[in-house]
């Protein structure tokens, strides 16, 4: 086995991950890592984004969902992390992937991508605004 994932959600997954450890070679590394988004968090997610680019223009910019998501990523970490490009017409951002997020820091990235939208009078969308269990 190269390479596997297990999401504790059972008692019978729980058993499978106690028998793959009982079996694994020495020097097999396990990680153990907080739940991530789930998909309500996703899909709700990307129609606030997609309300936000339809609304507004940054700095006289129309930006794209994707470039709004890669916007509050940066908020929510609040650190930048800038290097020249390989061919030194510009610089890359080292933020982070929303992938990396877990299911609190997501709840997080959404709260701050609500704020800003109330900041900006985006109308948020009924499919954006279902917040029941989509947090944490």
């Amino acid at each position: 086995m190269s390479r596997a994932t297990l999401v504790l959600t059972s008692d019978v997954i729980r058993a499978r991950a106690l028998a793959w450890v009982s079996k694994a070679p020495p020097e097999t590394r396990i990680e153990f890592k907080a739940p991530k988004r789930t998909i309500p968090q996703n899909a709700r997610l990307w129609a606030m984004l997609t309300d936000i680019a339809s609304q507004l223009t940054w700095h006289g910019v129309r930006l794209t969902a994707d470039d709004w998501k890669l916007v509050f990523l940066d908020a929510l970490k609040a650190e930048l992390r800038l290097v020249p490009n390989i061919h030194g017409t510009g610089f890359v951002n080292l933020g982070r992937s929303s992938s990396d997020l877990s299911k609190a820091e997501f709840g997080d990235l959404m709260e701050i991508i609500e704020a800003f939208g109330a900041e900006h009078g985006v109308v948020f969308h009924s499919s954006a605004l279902e917040q029941e269990g989509m947090r944490a």
